[in-house]
């Protein structure tokens, strides 16, 4: 049958295995054959160039923006095909009316809250059946935790009754039914972090029942972090439930140094049996919302009881001695370092870019006070960077043999950490070609295959005839992030075709318009398509 040939590429295939050149041809939406001297009735000149299985976002927060800017420039511009949506325990289906106000307001940081915007799904499936409306890349959906626990019992920091936790495992079992893939849990933020083990594993269970896996923020990344990442690591025991730790990093002063100590834990728990593997972004600071500093207490009740305990003397020192000396719970354990934290949103242009300290110093004032008036001048949606990572750490955990790519990225700041728009050029570019942390092969299969054998896709995450044409073809010798901290809104350059099932999104480094995408759903046999 006619279709496209690219022609001469250096196939990387996603397994590891050393590139070979060859041709590829693509039709019907499919890889159909891989040899020399093939035909078809459009020719890619590929010669210099490698062809891989497109990336695999394996942590992105792109739920919304999926749906307001489905040409997603961001990623698809990056070689991605395929991203993990429904993070940290926080997105929007399953929700009823009140509940989903509620995730609104307390995600408006990660994902903007557009004024008309048609919020017309409620359940999983509903919102899965949204995206295949049209969008440029495939999505795979996690039942985010925390939202089913709002929904369940509002945002009590209790255990739930019987039929509060029968209801969260009903309301799990149906998304993944309905198509989602794990479950995710971000157990900095509330009311997510409100669950206890007990808690937790019951919903795991029901997660490895029906074939997915739990993807985890965990409790801590600063104080406590190996304590922390044991702790999800039993919960994957007692549960039988297979772990992805999410964004797994080791960050703040007290973790210079100490990947290796989280890596023996990893290889002694996979050595007993364990089925884990983890995503990291290849940055140093990480970025999430003002707001998620706070200890926990100070959120219960929800966004409007909030504001009200920062806008009470008493509460406010109360929260300011859980912040800046005893280290809460939404900062990891650690006091707060407002050196390290650097406004990257905010509707108040003239306080993005500069750091809690350096407000506080131009003003005069504390930096709790700078810190709490601009939680209420934004209403609670300020998102930030912190400047708390290792490189050393960072280097580590990409070598490991469980690693995928994940982003983490924050599209709607007014700056964005880049690596919403340079995760995986960084890789090539920077960890491959510059440092060779990692060989060409062996990254790739990192960002591809091995994210896909996570996932369960059938068909997808490799160059073999017969799989899905999800594909992206770069020059090794220049690709590169060129987004920047001060200019973090920049396409890669060295990416000259993205196909998302065989369809050109990317073509000669400029977007087609073409939106291909879909859901991509958890079947009954727990693999998903």
């Amino acid at each position: 049958m006619p279709g496209t040939v690219i022609r001469g590429a250096t196939v990387v295939d996603g397994t590891g295995a050393p590139g070979r050149v060859a041709d590829v041809t693509i039709a019907e939406g499919r890889i159909t054959e891989i040899g020399d001297g093939l035909s078809g009735a459009t020719a890619i000149d590929a010669d210099g160039l490698v062809l891989a299985p497109g990336f695999i976002d394996m942590h992105a927060h792109s739920d919304l923006a999926l749906l307001i800017e489905p040409d997603h420039l961001a990623k698809v511009s990056q070689g991605v095909t395929t991203e993990v949506i429904g993070q940290d325990g926080l997105s929007y289906a399953p929700v009823d009316d009140a509940t989903l106000a509620d995730t609104r307001r307390a995600i408006a940081g990660w994902n903007t809250d557009p004024p008309g915007f048609d919020w017309s799904w409620r359940t999983v499936g509903q919102y899965l059946d949204r995206l295949d409306q049209g969008i440029a890349v495939n999505a795979c959906y996690l039942v985010p935790q925390g939202t089913v626990r709002m929904l369940a019992m509002g945002w009590e920091d209790r255990p739930p009754t019987q039929a509060e936790l029968d209801r969260q495992r009903a309301l799990v079992a149906t998304g993944l039914r309905e198509g989602a893939v794990g479950m995710s849990s971000g157990l900095t933020y509330v009311p997510g972090m409100y669950a206890d083990d007990a808690e937790l594993a019951e919903l795991c269970r029901v997660v490895g029942s029906l074939g997915g896996f739990y993807a985890p923020h965990h409790r801590s990344y600063g104080a406590g972090a190996l304590e922390a990442y044991a702790e999800m690591v039993e919960l994957s025991r007692r549960s039988g439930c297979p772990l992805h730790l999410a964004h797994a990093t080791m960050n703040f002063g007290v973790n210079r140094g100490r990947a290796p100590e989280l890596l023996t834990l990893l290889d002694d728990a996979i050595a007993d049996g364990c089925d884990i593997t983890l995503d990291t972004y290849p940055y140093l600071p990480g970025s999430t919302t003002l707001a998620a500093l706070l200890p926990s207490w100070a959120s219960a009740g929800g966004p409007s009881a909030l504001l009200a305990r920062l806008d009470d003397p008493a509460e406010r020192a109360r929260i300011r001695h859980a912040m800046e000396v005893e280290g809460s719970d939404g900062c990891h354990g650690v006091p707060a370092e407002w050196e390290t934290i650097e406004i990257s949103g905010s509707p108040d242009p003239a306080v993005v870019g500069r750091t809690v300290a350096q407000l506080a110093a131009a003003s005069g004032r504390p930096e709790f006070d700078v810190y709490c008036e601009r939680l209420i001048a934004d209403d609670l949606a300020t998102t930030i960077l912190q400047h708390v990572g290792h490189e050393e750490n960072v280097q580590a955990i990409m070598r490991h043999p469980c690693h995928t790519g994940g982003s983490d990225g924050l599209l709607a700041a007014a700056k964005p950490h880049p690596r919403a728009w340079g995760t995986f050029p960084r890789y090539l570019g920077h960890y491959v070609r510059e440092l060779g942390v990692l060989s060409l092969e062996e990254c790739v299969a990192h960002l591809t295959g091995r994210a896909a054998r996570r996932l369960r896709l059938e068909d997808r995450g490799l160059v073999r005839p017969g799989y899905h044409a999800d594909l992206v073809l770069f020059d090794p010798a220049t690709v590169r992030d060129t987004a920047t901290f001060d200019d973090p809104k920049q396409q890669a350059e060295g990416i000259t075709h993205v196909f998302v099932s065989g369809t050109a999104v990317i073509s000669g480094g400029r977007h087609t318009g073409a939106l291909p995408g879909r859901s991509l759903r958890r079947t009954s046999t727990g693999t998903t398509s």
